[in-house]
C-alpha cells in the first residue's frame, strides 16, 4: 500500500519538474510544439524500449485498443493546457488545471455510490487553498479572463482526471511496462495529429533539442505512466487525485532553485499547505486502512 503511495508521490513530483525544464527549452528558441512533440517521440521510444527489454507480454487486440484510447487523455491534457497558457495567466491556468484534485473524489463516489470520506473532503479542502496560494493567484488581484481559455483550463483537468481514473482501471492485468507504451504511443498519436511534428526535418533535434526532449520525455511521458499505472489501481481514483496534488509545490520548489524565480512568503505557506493536505488523509489512520476505505 505504500509503496503504491510512494510510486504516484513519485510521478506526481516528476510532472512538476517538468515545467522547468520546458521553460529552458523554450528560452533556448524551441517553440511549443516541437517540445511537445518531441517529448511524446521520445517518452514513447524509452517505453517501446523498456518493453522490449524487459516486459514482452503478448496482448490482444482488444487491450491495444483500449490502452491506446486511454493513451488519448494523457496527449489531449497537454493540447488543452498549453492552449490555455496562451490566453491566461499561468497562475490562473495552474489552478484550473488543479481542479482535478476533487474531480477524481468526486468522480469516484458518483461511480462506487459512497460519499467521500471525511478524510478526502477535509484534504481537498486544504489542496484547493494550498493551490491558490502556491499558484500566486492570490496576487493577481482582478482579471478579465476570456472564456475560452478558462474552458480550455478546466477541460485539461477533466482529461487528467480520466487519465488518473483510466489508470486504474482498464486493463490492469498487463504488465505495467506494456501499459505505459501503450498509453504514451496514443498520447503520440493525438499530439502528432494536432501539432505536426516538424521537428523530425526542421534541423531542431540537431540543434539540441533532443537534450530537452530526452528530459521530459522521461519527467513528463515514461516516470509519471509507470508510477500511476503501478499505483493507481491500488490506491483508487480519488487517493490517486489527491496524491497527484504534489506536483505543484514541486514546481514551485524548482522554479524557485534552477529559474530564480521570485517565491513569496504565501506561496511557500502553500507550498506547506498542499503537503499537509495531501498527507492528511493518512495521518490517523492505522496501516491498511486506508485500503479498506477504498474497497
Amino acid at each position: 500500500m505504500w509503496k503504491a503511495i510512494l510510486l504516484v508521490f513519485l510521478g506526481s513530483c516528476s510532472y512538476g519538474m517538468l515545467s522547468t525544464i520546458v521553460k529552458f527549452a523554450y528560452e533556448a528558441g524551441f517553440e511549443p510544439g516541437e517540445v511537445v512533440g518531441a517529448q511524446n517521440l521520445f517518452g514513447t521510444l524509452i517505453s517501446l524500449a523498456l518493453v522490449l527489454l524487459i516486459s514482452r507480454k503478448k496482448m490482444s487486440p482488444r487491450q491495444w485498443i483500449a490502452l491506446l484510447l486511454v493513451g488519448l487523455t494523457t496527449g489531449s491534457t497537454g493540447i488543452f493546457y498549453y492552449n490555455s497558457l496562451q490566453t491566461v495567466p499561468a497562475s490562473i491556468a495552474i489552478v484550473l488545471l488543479f481542479q482535478f484534485t476533487w474531480m477524481g473524489v468526486i468522480l469516484e463516489a458518483v461511480l462506487n455510490r459512497k460519499r467521500p470520506s471525511r478524510e478526502k473532503a477535509i484534504s481537498i479542502v486544504l489542496l484547493l487553498i494550498g493551490t491558490g496560494l502556491a499558484s500566486g493567484i492570490a496576487g493577481v488581484g482582478t482579471l478579465d479572463l476570456p472564456v475560452m481559455g478558462v474552458a480550455l483550463g478546466l477541460l485539461s483537468a477533466v482529461t487528467y482526471t480520466g487519465f488518473i481514473y483510466f489508470s486504474g482501471k482498464v486493463s490492469t492485468e498487463v504488465p505495467a511496462l506494456n501499459r505505459t507504451f501503450l498509453m504514451n504511443l496514443g498520447g503520440f498519436i493525438l499530439v502528432s495529429i494536432y501539432h505536426t511534428p516538424s521537428f523530425l526535418w526542421n534541423g531542431a533535434l540537431g540543434e539540441g533539442l533532443w537534450k530537452y526532449a530526452l528530459l521530459v520525455g522521461i519527467l513528463g511521458v515514461v516516470l509519471p505512466t509507470l508510477c500511476f499505472n503501478y499505483g493507481i489501481p491500488k490506491l483508487g481514483t480519488g487517493l490517486g487525485a489527491i496524491i497527484g496534488a504534489a506536483e505543484l509545490p514541486v514546481a514551485v520548489i524548482m522554479s524557485a532553485v534552477l529559474l530564480h524565480e521570485g517565491v513569496s512568503p504565501l506561496q511557500w505557506a502553500g507550498v506547506l499547505v498542499i503537503l499537509f493536505g495531501i498527507a492528511y488523509p493518512h495521518l490517523r489512520r492505522k496501516p491498511g486502512s486506508i485500503m479498506r476505505s477504498e474497497k
